[in-house]
């Protein structure tokens, strides 16, 4: 069977979620997508995730979430990271942090779904080796599902583009979140993973990666500490499609998606 993915990139603050709200089933339907991935480290005000913002977004038809190094921005995340194992932090923090960095979950026609939550190491905080921490994830997930999507949360092109030759073959998708900037280079790599270095952002794109142009531009010039408010206007849906051969795990096809709010 061919599975159709819709992966979307990092969501950021209230406009962000209203466009997913207004438009997100619609695009589910359309397209018979059969299971939906979103990065919501920057869901709440542009900075971490609520347990009721989570909730909010599994609404309209989101499956798991993922995070970055973000997760931990409120408090109020913890117990849902304890309880809802649809929302992911990275599986490279420590083995004794809150939550999980993977889940098995079934699609809408009941095939199993593996998704890896990852953060990258160059030019971020120090954290584990997601080289290591992959290979270990793999191990379980591998047993359970044949399907298996990747966040490769980072700031480095050339780490998120190592992570998806390190796992070409065998995963079925590796896509980077955190730059909120789509990249062009989508495609399938030889041994029929498909790979994306970002996704870019669900969010205000007249902004400076969703935060308002004036308050960017007055934290670069004084040097001063600056409210990063969220932006409003412009809004857009990020993501990629990917098909995938259920039975193989291999991906037939990646398309870049973008929906704008007239659309």
């Amino acid at each position: 069977m061919k599975l159709n993915v819709f992966a979307i990139g990092d969501i950021v603050g209230k406009p962000g979620r209203n466009i997913l709200k207004d438009k997100l089933k619609g695009f589910i339907d359309r397209e018979d997508i059969h299971f939906c991935i979103a990065n919501g480290e920057n869901a709440a005000a542009g900075a971490g995730i609520t347990e009721d913002i989570a909730t909010e977004l599994f609404s309209y038809g989101i499956d798991v979430i993922t995070t970055g190094d973000h997760v931990w921005d409120k408090k109020e995340v913890l117990h849902a990271l304890e309880t809802n194992k649809s929302i992911l932090r990275p599986g490279n923090y420590s083995p004794l942090a809150i939550g999980k960095g993977y889940i098995v979950k079934k699609s809408r026609h009941g095939e199993p779904m593996g998704v890896i939550n990852l953060l990258g190491r160059v030019f971020m905080k120090p954290i584990d080796c997601p080289f290591r921490a992959v290979d270990e994830i793999l191990k379980s997930v591998s047993r359970e599902a044949n399907v298996i999507f990747v966040d490769m949360h980072g700031e480095a092109t050339s780490e998120k583009m190592a992570m998806g030759r390190y796992l070409d073959g065998r995963v079925s998708a590796v896509f980077g979140t955190h730059t909120h900037v789509p990249t062009a280079d989508e495609q399938i790599l030889p041994k029929g993973t498909a790979f994306i270095s970002d996704l870019g952002m669900t969010g205000p794109h007249e902004s400076i990666l969703g935060r308002k142009i004036e308050c960017v531009l007055k934290a670069v010039l004084t040097q001063m500490p600056t409210r990063f408010d969220v932006a409003e206007n412009d809004v857009r849906i990020n993501g990629i499609k990917v098909v995938v051969d259920s039975q193989t795990g291999k991906a037939e096809g990646i398309k870049r998606v973008e929906i704008r709010e007239g659309n």
